[in-house]
């Protein structure tokens, strides 16, 4: 494996009463050294920044929910950096810290900039610890949770596996509490049948819950990734899915066979930074879903919707009304509306820039 990218939730970083486990962390870094060692490289998305902050400062500040994550985020994001420096540097290696925020992935331009930082870290040696800035990220804004920020990360720098760590040993074929549920093993490309299995319960500490990691897993395994969510808190969990080991219950993503271009994968985690929508009829429709390489052409867009520009990305919009794509519009809303319904003109997104959701 050449390269791996390891989401760390808050849960993970922290103790059930919310006090920081370094004891936790300082395993963590030893299992990424040592991947290192073996010649992988590693990339880090690491949650903790707010749990730090919280942890510094002494309980809950008098404020509302977002000037308090933002206070928490900035003192913490000190101290969390600072304890991964200490920790990497005493094993003899060096990090560096990348603070992100949605906005950055949301054109090519600022996407391929973040992907080229953090390509020179990794050749220069430096394990890269990235973290969405919290301190200033709108909430309209904001990634869903790190999970989200793990996927794109993960995509964007080729990664070979991402391994999402929680305090849940994977996805389980029933509610956790209960005995009789079991750690599903493995889920394949297209397999929905895990989302009835799903509780939609956000974690104690993190922004996100299962419903999210399963989601982000499942995408990033379409594009080719596979994908693996275990647990933080087992010893060596790193170490044993890098080794292809299953003495330790967690849950792979297979990837798909037929992954896609570097393009396509930014355009398919840019649903969030749509500028407008497009929606079509049931013959665009089954064309799109059909799995064969097909344009989008204005003779099967029916409404156009929002003030987008050329390049811009939008939303196709099926006949049910649900979202069954994204992609970059060849030409702006006004033009779209002239052109809708037309036959024999240009296309209105090329394949080669258009993403079809696996519905």
């Amino acid at each position: 494996m050449d390269r791996i990218a390891v989401k760390i939730g808050s849960n993970v970083l922290t103790r059930s009463d919310g006090s920081i486990d370094f004891t936790r962390i300082s395993a963590l870094v030893d299992q990424l050294c040592e991947l290192r060692r073996q010649g992988t490289e590693v990339i880090v998305i690491s949650s903790g920044a707010v749990a730090f902050g919280r942890d510094m400062l002494g309980g809950e500040a008098h404020l509302d929910p977002v000037s308090q994550r933002q206070l928490y985020s900035a003192v913490g994001q000190t101290k969390l950096m600072q304890t991964y420096y200490q920790l990497f540097r005493e094993r003899g290696f060096s990090c560096g810290q990348v603070l992100t925020t949605k906005e950055n992935f949301s054109t090519r331009h600022y996407y391929l900039n973040q992907k080229n930082c953090m390509e020179v870290m990794l050749s220069s040696g430096v394990i890269p610890i990235v973290n969405e800035n919290d301190a200033i990220s709108l909430t309209e804004l904001m990634f869903t949770d790190n999970d989200e920020l793990a996927g794109l990360v993960a995509t964007m720098m080729d990664v070979q596996m991402l391994v999402i760590l929680s305090n849940v040993d994977g996805i389980y074929s029933g509610d956790p509490g209960d005995a009789s549920s079991q750690v599903l093993r493995e889920i394949a490309p297209g397999d929905t049948s895990a989302v009835e299995f799903i509780l939609n319960v956000k974690s104690s500490r993190g922004r996100g819950g299962m419903r999210t990691k399963y989601a982000v897993a499942r995408k990033v395994a379409l594009e080719g990734i596979p994908v693996a969510i275990a647990n933080g808190k087992r010893d060596n969990i790193l170490l044993e899915i890098a080794s292809d080991s299953y003495s330790i219950p967690y849950t792979l993503f297979v990837p798909s066979d037929k992954p896609i271009s570097g393009v396509k994968k930014w355009i398919a985690h840019s649903g969030g930074f749509a500028k407008g929508s497009v929606s079509i009829n049931q013959g665009a429709a089954e064309k799109l879903l059909s799995g064969q390489a097909a344009s989008l052409l204005p003779v099967g867009i029916t409404a156009v919707e929002g003030d987008f520009e050329k390049d811009d990305i939008v939303k196709i919009i099926g006949p049910e009304g649900q979202v069954i794509g994204v992609g970059k519009a060849n030409c702006d809303a006004a033009g779209a509306l002239r052109q809708m319904g037309r036959k024999n003109a240009k296309e209105f997104i090329h394949y080669d820039y258009l993403y079809i959701e696996q519905i």
